[in-house]
């Protein structure tokens, strides 16, 4: 045995040294990479402040750019050393994206964009102007093509244009490739080594990380705060409040349009049947609904209510002053409309955003007034027979089978004779047993003088034919 081990030491001397040396290294390269990435998310220490973790999950809308000015103005005010953004949306509205950008911009504080599986279309642009990005493993970025409202379809050039430059400044001002960020816009963008013209690009974290896009991968925010030196408890978990949740919940697409429809349905059943009341207030009730939590948030300016009122009060013109459809009713549905379109984007005046912001309000109305037009066919059709709708208003028809009559009816002439007075081409007068009255024949010439039979009686048209003895 002793000699069989002499033989083999020269070849297991080598083996155990190959063995130290990969395994040590992959340790040591471990270790190097953490170090690296410690050392690369904090390039300068941070402040004693305390850290403020911000959410910015699911749609972008008006109401959460309203939020996340709120929060950063805290963190601010209270000395904060870092804000984290914890990001977790598929995109939204590029106006609303576009503040939020602006917000962390402007930041004193250090900001970490701390992406929780997904950063996509707008949310990757307001992770582009983060100080420092971070994603956890499995979470990926990208895809910020500008789409129209409601179809879902690319909008055209130069819509992507503005987001390819949105990102590209975005990316430039935090040190990070600009065309990496355009290529997650642009699909014919190719940029070498990365991504093929043909697709918009979507990166991984892994990915990610390797492209310079994001600095670290770590599991959650109590490792990003690890990262910074501090202990977790210095981190503040900034909450919308409950005002904000109402308003974000009221102020979604589908809820919008369900009040809109609210609004003009509830309008255009009570002109139908006016003096009801119920229609009229669930009009009122949609559009307090509807005007109050964008009034709120900014997004309605009063001059947009004002319009509404107006376009309101021409409609009742056109109804009960001035009848028939003119001047005054086009009027009134052009403003309503006009106002309702208005209230849904974020204007300043009369200077309104790109079409890129507009297409949702596009999508928005249309899909409200396709709604509107298959409510108002089927409630014309079907509500007058309902049981319940004939108690609330007066029944459209008062026959003599349910015991109404006039003070004067001729249902009883049926079967009764008379003769022409004039000739009946088809209608004329004829004298039925001394009496004047108008009739009708089926289609008949009839001379004067002849002999006619009452065959049938509809409403006020009495039907003669010629009466059988005079044929």
């Amino acid at each position: 045995m002793n000699s069989l081990a002499r033989r083999f030491v020269p070849f297991l001397i080598p083996a155990g040294l190959l063995f130290g040396l990969f395994f040590p290294a992959s340790g040591q390269s471990q270790q190097a990479s953490s170090s690296s990435s410690s050392d690369t998310l904090f390039e300068a220490p941070l402040t004693d402040g305390p850290v403020y973790i911000v959410p910015i999950q699911g749609p972008i809308d008006n109401v959460l750019a309203r939020y996340v000015g709120r929060a950063a103005g805290d963190a601010e005010a209270a000395g904060a050393s870092l804000i984290v953004f914890h990001v977790d949306t598929f995109g939204g509205l590029v106006d609303a994206a576009d503040k939020i950008r602006k917000t962390i911009l402007d930041l004193e504080p250090v900001t970490v964009a701390f992406i929780d599986k997904n950063a996509a279309s707008a949310g990757a642009l307001i992770s582009y102007a983060s100080d420092r990005i971070v994603m956890v493993p499995g979470a990926s970025i990208g895809a910020a093509t500008v789409v129209e409202g409601g179809s879902g379809e690319a909008a055209p050039d130069k819509y992507q244009s503005y987001m390819r430059g949105l990102m590209r400044a975005t990316a430039e001002a935090n040190g990070r490739d600009p065309r990496i960020a355009e290529a997650m816009v642009d699909e014919e963008l190719e940029v070498e080594g990365v991504s093929e013209a043909g697709s918009v690009l979507t990166l991984s974290s892994e990915e990610a990380l390797r492209l310079g896009v994001a600095d670290a991968i770590l599991s959650d925010t109590d490792a990003v705060v690890e990262q910074a030196g501090l202990a977790p408890t210095a981190s503040v978990a900034h909450r919308a409040s409950t005002l904000e949740r109402a308003l974000r919940f009221l102020s979604s697409p589908v809820l919008q349009s369900l009040l809109m429809l609210m609004m003009m349905g509830g309008l255009y059943f009570e002109l139908q049947t006016p003096g009801v009341g119920f229609p009229g207030a669930i009009a009122a009730i949609g559009a307090t609904m509807f005007f109050a939590p964008h009034y709120m948030i900014g997004l309605v300016q009063s001059w947009e209510i004002v319009l509404f009122g107006i376009g309101v009060l021409l409609l009742l013109a056109e109804i009960f002053v001035i009848p028939g459809f003119g001047v005054a009713g086009i009027s009134g549905l052009v403003l309503v409309a006009g106002s309702l379109f208005a209230a849904l984007v974020g204007n300043v005046g009369l200077s309104f955003p790109p079409f890129a912001a507009l297409a949702p309000a596009v999508g928005t109305m249309a899909a409200t007034l396709v709604l509107l037009i298959v409510l108002m066919f089927s409630l014309s059709k079907y509500l007058p027979k309902s049981e319940r709708f004939g108690q609330l208003v007066l029944a459209p028809e008062l026959a003599s089978a349910s015991g109404y009559v006039s003070s004067e009816t001729m249902e009883e002439l049926v079967g009764r004779t008379g003769v022409s007075l004039t000739p009946l081409r088809p209608a004329g007068m004829a004298d039925i047993e001394g009496e004047r009255i108008d009739v009708v024949t089926r289609g008949e010439f009839v001379l004067p003088g002849t002999r006619v039979e009452i065959i049938r009686v509809r409403g006020s048209r009495v039907i003669v034919r010629t009466a059988p003895s005079a044929t």
